[in-house]
């Protein structure tokens, strides 16, 4: 296929780099070390179901969906765009 200033299988070390970018930002994500009583952002008690499931928390869920709300919109922007897909 051809596609301009790219060099042949470029579109596939594009999508291999993408995916293993979203493995190591799902390593780094899980919780490690010991679970927390409290909150770390707000103090609110972390329950102990919660500290059971999942091992190393350290945010309460609100905290933990609003930090999950703000690094999703992050990765949205496409940071490994080539020049063919700005052009278009």
């Amino acid at each position: 296929m051809a596609s301009g200033w790219a060099a042949d299988g470029a579109e596939n070390e594009q999508i291999e780099a993408t995916i293993n970018d979203a493995i190591e930002r799902a390593k780094r994500a899980l919780p490690q070390g010991e679970s927390l009583t409290h909150c770390e952002e707000c103090d609110a008690p972390i329950p102990e179901a919660r500290r059971l499931a999942m091992p190393g928390v350290h945010l309460c869920v609100r905290c933990q969906q609003s930090l999950e709300q703000h690094q999703q919109k992050v990765e949205l922007f496409n940071r490994r765009g080539s020049k063919d897909s700005q052009l278009r």
